[in-house]
């Protein structure tokens, strides 16, 4: 059986998610939606699409469609989202799924309503590089896990109407980037978490141009978390235990991860040409052919749970988006 998809938007991560696409064995793209006209046929002429729309809801009624991959941007995802599963269309949505937990939590409920498969994008989750990374951890490689410590920045485009710093698309390092942190943390620990301390320069658009985030675990794990659009930080996830060490560089596109022990060097390298959003694809592919309504990997109640820390993070830093009540 081979999975249709759909895509809704045709942006920079749509072409991504696409390009990587043509290397998964059990789905096909048959459709494609843009605002733009050109956007959505220089697509679909791209990436040999037999469907092509000029506005997400036509795209809707395509009945050969089985689940839509939203590529739209964040502050959007709850709307289009909802648009699919309210036409009996399954969603991959890219991250965050969702601006806050709440707008989850309507989600997931309508998706349960309707009987659709629904999941997070964190394609982080399905690279080779850091499920190896999980299987040092959980073979006691590096002992016991006590630290994290996670940084991703660039020096991005402020101007006030692009993506990063328009509060009104729910601009920020935290959302965009500071999540793959938040979420490494998450698959690392496991844990209740303790506490959360946060802080950040909120720049003149009113999003954070830069963060740092510190999370204390029920079992003793620190995580430290930066990000920023002024600095090109390390990019890169350390894990620190009692017995060694893992590196994990570009922790969210990981390619490569390294183990550093007193008795040994491991080096895992993923060589595949592909950037990686193919894993996740096969996956949710997979899973829908087994009937199955979310995935045991970045199960709803894990994207939950970050969005909640993510919550928090913005109350603390006091970082509002016009939309939101």
């Amino acid at each position: 059986m081979t999975v249709s998809w759909g895509i809704l938007g045709a942006g920079k991560i749509a072409n991504k998610f696409a390009n990587d696409f043509k290397v998964v064995p059990n789905g096909k793209i048959i459709a494609v939606a843009s605002r733009s006209e050109s956007k959505a046929s220089n697509f679909a002429e791209k990436y040999q699409i037999e469907h092509s729309y000029t506005s997400y809801e036509s795209m809707m009624s395509n009945p050969d469609i089985q689940v839509v991959y939203v590529a739209t941007p964040h502050n959007f995802h709850f709307e289009h989202a909802s648009l699919c599963l309210n036409h009996g269309k399954a969603v991959l949505c890219e991250k965050p799924v969702c601006v806050n937990a709440a707008q989850l939590e309507q989600l997931s409920n309508l998706a349960k309503e309707k009987g659709l498969f629904f999941m997070e994008g964190m394609w982080t989750y399905y690279l080779p590089a850091i499920l190896k990374s999980m299987e040092w951890i959980d073979a006691g490689k590096i002992g016991d896990v006590l630290q994290l410590q996670v940084s991703f920045g660039f020096v991005g485009d402020m101007k006030a109407e692009g993506r990063l710093a328009n509060a009104n698309l729910a601009g920020g390092a935290l959302l965009d980037i500071g999540i793959y942190g938040v979420a490494i943390s998450e698959l690392v620990f496991n844990q209740k978490i303790d506490s959360i301390q946060s802080f950040a320069e909120i720049g003149k658009t009113g999003i954070d141009e830069y963060n740092s985030i510190q999370l204390k675990y029920a079992n003793g794990g620190l995580s430290q978390i930066s990000s920023s659009f002024r600095s090109n930080l390390k990019n890169e996830a350390v894990i620190y235990g009692t017995k060694g060490r893992i590196e994990i560089p570009s922790f969210w596109m990981a390619k490569k991860t390294i183990l550093y022990t007193e008795n040994e060097i491991l080096e895992f390298e993923d060589e595949s040409k592909e950037l990686g959003y193919n894993y996740e694809a096969y996956a949710v592919g997979e899973l829908i052919k087994k009937g199955k309504l979310e995935s045991s990997i970045i199960p709803i109640w894990k994207s939950k749970k970050i969005l909640s820390v993510l919550d928090e993070i913005r109350d603390q830093i006091e970082l509002k988006y016009p939309f939101e009540d």
